[in-house]
Order: structure tokens, then C-alpha cells, then sequence
């Protein structure tokens, strides 16, 4: 028992320095053609299953303390006051103190807490009796690619050739993705899904969070920030969740699994640590 604490203390410890890392070195993009995807919040989410939500949120907040420091210091976006009460206050007074820390630790948090509860909500659903639940899991993942593609491909071509464009390649895609699941979805690879689910909720906090935090409180200082008319802020923060999400997402799944079934060799997900503890109170009792 006591060993099994210092060892979770040791890897909170190894994830809050890789974050450290990550953040204040390139290591925590993935440069691609036109944006950089975050992979920061790789070690909250793997923390978060790993751990725990208690330390997988200290976790979270450590990822917002650092994106703090980073946009408060640096700066090197025009938009950096979003992440910023500092900056913030500064631009629009005392309301952005709170504007900001909710965009900048809020969600980051949440990345910490909420892959946990996807991942056993995942384990239960894809072992249960009722086939059913696989499809309807599965097919809410193709459908959000579907939107997501879509309506990419319909920012980047603003035309009604876009709009044909993105229904057919989001269509035949997410078809293609939902048949994929399907035929793979068997007990032995349960674990997998479950952990790339994880990874694909974890990063889709981070993103709809932080995007509708800032439509909702910043839209107006959003705009002005990047040159843009206020009644285009929506197009740019879908064209975000649509490209940088879907990225984001891809990346967190294929991570977290890789990672994360690694670290099963030598861990269990807390989730089934805490099974076992009950099972064997419960033996003892007997």
C-alpha cells in the first residue's frame, strides 16, 4: 500500500515535469501545414486514468498555470489576453481577471477529470449485453467527425462546391470510421477503445471549452484582437473546433492508447485498482 502510494506519487510527479516541459518547449506542438496541435494535454489525460480526477485536475491545472506564464510573459499571439487575467485586466479592467482564469484553468482542469468518467462510462457500455451500445457509441464518433470535416471543408472553401466537397468526403469518411469500429469492437480490444475514447474526450474538453469560453466572454475583444468584424468570430472559433480539434483528437487517441497500454503493463487504469480494492475488502469481509 504504501509503496503503491509512492509509486503514483512518482508519476504524478514525471507527468507535472513533462508538462512543465512540454509547455515552455517546442515539444508541446506538432507543427503541420497550417496550425500547431497542442499534445500538453497527453499527460493530464493519462494522469487523470492513471491517478485518478483528484490528481488528474492538479494535473489539469498545472497544464493552465503554465499556459498562464506562457501568455502573460510571452505573449506572442495577439489574442494571448484570452489565457491572461494579467493582460486581461489590463485590455478591459477587472471583469477579464475572471474571464481569463476561467478560459485558462477551467477547461485544462476539466482534461484532468472528465476522460476518467468517459473511459468507465466507455469499459461499461462497450461490455454490456446490449449490442446495441457499441453502435450508438461508435456512431456518435463518426457523426462528429462527419461535422467536423464538413464544416471545415466548407471554411476553407467558401463555396457551394465546399459544400458538396465536405459533405461527401465527411460522409464517406465517418463511414468509413464508424465500419472500422464496428468490425474491431471485440472484448479483447475493450481496453484500446475505452483509452482512445479517453484521449478523444480529453482533447475535445480542452477545445470546446476554451473556444466557447472565449465566443461567450470575449467576442467583441476576440475580434478586435485578430482584425476581424464581431459577426466573424463564429466562423473563425468553428473553423478552430472543426480543424485543431479533430487534430487534437486523432493525436490524443492514438497517444493515449500507445502510452497507455504501455503503462498497463506495469499499472492499472485507477479505475480498475479501486475494483479490485472493493473486490478484495469484500472477500475479506467474507
Amino acid at each position: 500500500m504504501k509503496s503503491e502510494k509512492t509509486y503514483e506519487l512518482v508519476l504524478l510527479a514525471l507527468f507535472t515535469a513533462i508538462i512543465v516541459i512540454m509547455a515552455f518547449t517546442p515539444l508541446g506542438y506538432i507543427p503541420l501545414v497550417v496550425i500547431n496541435a497542442t499534445i500538453i494535454h497527453i499527460p493530464v489525460i493519462l494522469g487523470a486514468l492513471f491517478l485518478g480526477p483528484k490528481k488528474g485536475a492538479f494535473l489539469g491545472f498545472v497544464f493552465g498555470f503554465t499556459s498562464f506564464i506562457n501568455n502573460t510573459f510571452k505573449a506572442i499571439t495577439a489574442s494571448a489576453f484570452v489565457f491572461s487575467p494579467v493582460l486581461a485586466a489590463n485590455l478591459i479592467g477587472v471583469s477579464g481577471i475572471f474571464k481569463s482564469l476561467y478560459i485558462c484553468f477551467v477547461p485544462r482542469i476539466l482534461v484532468g477529470v472528465i476522460p476518467y468518467f468517459a473511459y468507465i462510462l466507455i469499459q461499461k457500455l462497450l461490455k454490456s449485453e446490449r449490442k446495441i451500445w457499441p453502435v450508438v457509441i461508435h456512431g456518435m464518433v463518426s457523426f462528429i467527425l462527419f461535422v467536423s470535416l464538413r464544416a471545415f471543408i466548407c471554411n476553407l472553401i467558401n463555396s457551394h462546391a465546399g459544400q458538396i466537397t465536405g459533405m461527401v468526403v465527411g460522409l464517406a469518411l465517418s463511414i468509413f470510421l464508424f465500419i472500422v469500429l464496428t468490425l474491431t469492437s471485440r472484448k479483447k480490444t475493450v481496453t484500446g477503445i475505452s483509452l482512445a475514447y479517453a484521449g478523444i474526450a480529453g482533447a475535445f474538453t480542452n477545445t470546446l471549452f476554451v473556444m466557447s469560453g472565449i465566443y461567450i466572454l470575449y467576442k467583441d475583444a476576440y475580434a478586435q484582437a485578430l482584425g476581424i468584424a464581431g459577426d466573424t468570430v463564429i466562423n473563425v472559433i468553428m473553423g478552430i473546433i472543426s480543424f485543431n480539434g479533430i487534430v487534437e483528437a486523432a493525436v490524443a487517441a492514438i497517444l493515449i492508447v500507445g502510452v497507455g497500454m504501455a503503462l498497463l503493463q506495469v499499472k492499472p487504469i485507477s479505475t480498475e485498482r479501486t475494483s479490485k480494492r472493493k473486490r478484495a475488502s469484500q472477500t475479506s469481509l467474507l
